[in-house]
């Protein structure tokens, strides 16, 4: 029985050389890492809704000689170009960009299905930032808008399809954390519990996703169908509008928007004109230490586990108001919460997330146990010391190179809403109103058996 427990603390002694190498390295690796005051310049741009020159100002950050996304972020640095690009009107350059975010998240998600163990060991910072879930998901729909505003309806649909179809990134959402193992989890575990070592069941655990279909999605697939004359399946999509508020009104808790009941009847001799509008900002992330006791000898047993959590940024666009020149107002309707969604999407991977913080502060903590039952061999005095020393200098490794991994795509819009207005065909001065901050669109052709979208931002 000795011998197993030496074997033991044998195999945690050497994961744990791993761990402080992997943390130390983490710990230069987020010291390096850009804080959000780096992005201060940008994020002006955007409050005033200056698209271009957000862009600019992140292409100088980005080319200067400390990059403000570093080679391990080139995600966040191209969902971030190309929303700003299309926010701006760039709809070829937000295309390559959103188009090169998203085979850097499916690279990543590949990579870290077959090195589960290193992710264990190794500080999240110190990898390259994968992506979330809800990035992946809205990246999508905005290359979709890109498309469309091109005028290439049919890449648009592939876009779109992308998210709906069977086995789509929305279905497989719902199973994605379903099929991941912890089995290098249990391992270590089973390690750590023969040594004393046990995780807090009272520590947040984080729930499944429930989120597997989207009104925005689904919205923009019926529009872009019925651009396409396939008005079978654009009738399928909008009953799966209805269905998306039926299946989560945690998510979906205001009314079907009226634009939506009626999306698929123009009165005869007419034109519709769509508008759908995206207004504020997503939530960002930030440090949050969470701590816990676990049985070693105080000060030792106290944990600080350091993860990223959403912090909402409040936007101050409470209604959007529409006139058309001669024709009349009318307010656009809320159709999805993309901030409700961020969360609820956000939720699975956090539970991974501290699971594996978890486990990679008891292995740092670890150290300690090995070390002081290493003095109890030597006894007296000296061992004592040494064991105390040992335990101590862990410690501080320990929560030293720990941080927080906030890295993440920034300029999401906050929410999503919709609104139409049936026309004679023809040419109309369209002006959307955000509570004081207006956009005017100039000879809008509106034509017939068209969908006539018209899409306007304000990120305030």
């Amino acid at each position: 029985m000795k011998k197993k427990e030496n074997n033991t603390l044998a195999g945690l002694a050497r994961i744990f050389g791993y761990c402080v190498l992997l943390g130390s390295v983490g710990l230069l690796f987020s010291s390096a890492t850009k804080e959000p005051g780096a992005f201060k310049n940008i994020d002006a741009a955007v409050s005033k809704n200056d698209f271009n020159k957000a862009v600019e100002i992140l292409k100088a950050a980005q080319n200067g000689k400390k990059p403000i996304y570093p080679e391990a972020n080139a995600v966040s640095l191209y969902l971030d170009k190309g929303l700003l690009e299309h926010y701006a009107g760039n709809y070829d350059n937000s295309a390559q960009d959103l188009i090169e975010a998203e085979r850097l998240i499916q690279e990543a998600f590949t990579k870290s299905v077959t090195a589960e163990t290193a992710s264990y060991i190794a500080n999240d910072n110190t990898k390259e930032y994968p992506g979330e879930d809800y990035e992946d998901i809205y990246l999508s729909i905005f290359n979709a808008l890109n498309f469309y505003n091109k005028g290439n309806t049919e890449e648009a649909l592939v876009e779109i399809r992308r998210l709906t179809l069977s086995s789509g990134k929305l279905d497989m959402l719902s199973r994605k954390y379903e099929a991941s193992t912890k089995s290098a989890g249990d391992y270590l575990m089973n390690g750590l519990s023969k040594i004393g070592l046990q995780i807090n069941p009272q520590l947040p655990q984080g729930d499944p996703v429930n989120f597997s279909n989207s009104a925005l999605a689904r919205y923009l697939s019926v529009l872009f169908y019925l651009d396409d004359n396939n008005k079978d399946s654009a009738r399928i999509e909008s009953e799966q509008i209805k269905a998306a508020f039926a299946s989560n009104p945690k998510l979906y808790s205001n009314s079907i928007p009226k634009p939506v009941d009626n999306i698929l009847t123009v009165p005869a001799g007419k034109a519709r004109l769509n508008i759908i509008g995206f207004t504020g900002l997503s939530p960002v992330k930030e440090e949050k230490v969470f701590v816990s006791i676990v049985p070693l000898d105080p000060p030792f047993g106290i944990m600080r586990l350091k993860l990223p959590v959403l912090k909402r940024r409040p936007s101050a666009i409470k209604r959007v108001e529409v006139e058309v020149r001669g024709q009349g107002k009318f307010e656009l309707e809320l159709l999805e919460d993309m901030t409700a969604v961020t969360e609820e999407t956000y939720n699975a991977r956090f539970a991974n997330m501290f699971f594996k913080t978890y486990i990679r502060s008891l292995l740092k903590n670890a150290a300690g146990v090995i070390a002081s039952r290493s003095a109890d061999k030597v006894g007296g005095t000296a061992g004592t010391i040494a064991g105390l020393g040992a335990r101590l200098g862990g410690k501080i490794a320990a929560d030293a190179s720990e941080r927080a991994d906030i890295r993440m795509g920034r300029y999401f819009p906050d929410k999503a809403y919709v609104g139409a207005i049936d026309l004679e065909p023809g040419t109309y001065t369209v002006i959307v109103n955000f509570g004081g901050h207006t956009k005017e669109f100039n000879d809008v052709k509106v034509k017939a058996n068209k969908i006539n979208l018209i899409e306007a931002v304000s990120l305030q």
